[in-house]
């Protein structure tokens, strides 16, 4: 069985035929764990750094952890960092792909993909940095929340944040207000892990894989 190919019935699958779901690796992603959140759905996911692959693939999972300088380097190094922003199928951002997805950020100065149009900056020095462990999500305004209850709790591991903005779809409490996800035309960035987050990340995933 190809492992483009949904695992489940082909009336049930949303990617319509199509390159299927990939999850861009690069180097700078806690990859396996998406792969196998999405397998617990019944679904089948490609690891690819491949151009190709990644643009004809019908939904898109940009994936990141570790310090951003050196993740934006490397898509830099493979030409990806051209690529991603002109992706043209559903694309979800988790954690420090949502942040890449910015236009700046704070940590090594960090010139961003320009996707949204926000900074990303470091939480105040009083706060305990990284956060980490379960936050409430609230304001949620996207149908990447679709049958997700306000103030619904995540998992969250992050020193840095993006704003409250125009772009977004829930917002977060951890000493200030901030966006725990984002979103813009076919961009969508959870600054939260839903491959962590148990049932509410399920549905989150899910409700991707069916736009």
């Amino acid at each position: 069985m190809s492992q483009q190919k949904n695992i489940r019935s082909s009336k049930s699958s949303p990617f319509g035929g199509g390159g299927g779901l990939v999850i861009i690796d690069y180097g700078a992603g806690n990859i396996q764990s998406i792969k196998f959140a999405f397998k617990r759905l019944g679904y089948e996911a490609v690891l690819s750094n491949d151009v190709h692959e990644i643009q004809s693939a019908n939904k898109v999972i940009f994936p990141g952890v570790g310090e951003a300088s050196t993740a934006m380097n490397k898509l830099r190094a493979s030409g990806l960092n051209r690529i991603i922003p002109e992706l043209k199928q559903p694309v979800l951002g988790i954690c420090l792909g949502m942040q890449l997805m910015c236009s700046g950020l704070e940590e090594g100065n960090t010139k961003g993909l320009g996707i949204f149009d926000t900074d990303v900056v470091r939480f105040d020095g009083e706060l305990k940095v990284p956060q980490m462990g379960w936050n409430q999500i609230a304001n949620l305004k996207s149908g990447l929340f679709k049958g997700v209850k306000e103030n619904a709790h995540v998992y969250m591991v992050h020193s840095y944040y993006v704003d409250v903005c125009d772009e977004s779809i829930s917002e977060t409490e951890y000493g200030v207000r901030y966006s725990s996800a984002v979103e813009k035309d076919n961009f969508y960035g959870t600054q939260f892990h839903p491959e962590k987050s148990g049932s509410v990340g399920q549905r989150i995933l899910m409700n991707f894989l069916n736009f």
